[in-house]
């Protein structure tokens, strides 16, 4: 069930779901996301699925993690950028050979050891790992080009505005009960935004869990 055979299938999925962006395709084609998950749930990694992974917590579906990293890129390369909410470290992975250097801040302790173990384990030698609350970001290292999220706050914090770069990009699920996917683009001080598609995240939260 974690052959290439598999992996290849969901990523012809993913191309029918309307991932174009070839660069993005072939990093998930060749990232390993069974190592991502309980190993109960390995069997089920290459689904088009969001899976638990405790604390409250999922692994987004791959469909979403795709639409989010193409969609950040689709300006052009990046090379600082900040991640929130790094979760089980597979967004982390996806987008860690398209950046030059990516930040990933955690707010769930045992979540973030252990993306910090597997993201170290499996070489990715470009991600800086921080245990923090995301509504703070990680401002010593911004500006960023770019800032994903992968937890829905119902406004978008002023903090990640602030630590977004002059022309830079924002992907970042918004809402309750009913949450969409925003595009966020900096110019001066006006934020552009463009609504993407309804989508579905664990809430914003502020504070660190121990």
């Amino acid at each position: 069930m974690t052959s290439q055979r598999t992996r290849n299938r969901l990523v012809q999925r993913l191309r029918d779901s309307g991932i174009t962006s070839e660069d993005v395709l072939n990093v998930i084609s060749v990232t390993p996301r069974h190592l991502f998950v309980d190993e109960a749930l390995a069997h089920r990694a290459y689904e088009d699925t969001a899976l638990p992974i405790g604390h409250g917590q999922t692994i987004s579906q791959p469909y979403t993690v795709a639409k989010m990293t193409e969609t950040l890129l689709a300006a052009g390369p990046l090379h600082r950028v900040l991640e929130i909410g790094t979760g089980s470290g597979y967004q982390t992975a996806v987008l860690s050979p398209l950046v030059k250097t990516l930040y990933s801040v955690e707010r769930i302790e045992p979540l973030h050891v252990r993306a910090v173990e597997r993201l170290e384990s499996l070489g990715y030698d470009n991600v800086r790992l921080s245990l923090s609350d995301g509504t703070w970001g990680w401002p010593q290292h911004g500006p960023y080009d770019g800032i994903l999220a992968a937890a829905a706050p119902e406004e978008v914090p002023a903090s990640l505005l602030e630590q977004l770069a002059d022309g830079g990009r924002m992907v970042i699920p918004v809402g309750g009960q009913e949450q969409k996917l925003i595009l966020i683009t900096r110019n001066g001080d006006h934020f552009a935004r463009k609504t993407l598609e309804a989508v579905r995240f664990v809430p914003f939260l502020p504070g660190v869990q121990r």
